[in-house]
């Protein structure tokens, strides 16, 4: 399974959209677009997860800087979050 982050989204573009134009690419798992969580709204970007490597590596070679709904996008292979990362430190304490 593959996840691409896509940046630069029009705020018109919803969870369909996305994923209709996505799916000119391979079979998609999952297509969604953030939305902030006070106003509902789009916050510009969204992800994709496609079942293959191949079909998400061909819809970031075809879709990186291309545009979509009136807006070039940003087509990114997104990070695992499985994998927990570290939190960042302590402030420490300043005066």
């Amino acid at each position: 399974m593959s996840k691409l982050f896509i940046g630069g989204l029009s705020y018109g573009t919803d969870d369909n959209r996305l994923r209709q134009k996505f799916e000119e690419f391979g079979v998609v798992e999952d297509a969604i677009v953030v939305k902030d969580r006070d106003t509902g709204r789009s916050r510009g970007f969204g992800f994709v997860r496609f079942s293959n490597d191949d079909e998400a590596t061909a819809a970031q070679e075809a879709m990186n800087d291309a545009e979509f709904d009136g807006r070039r996008i940003r087509v990114d292979k997104a990070s695992d979050r499985s994998g927990g990362g570290g939190g960042g430190g302590g402030g420490g304490r300043r005066g």
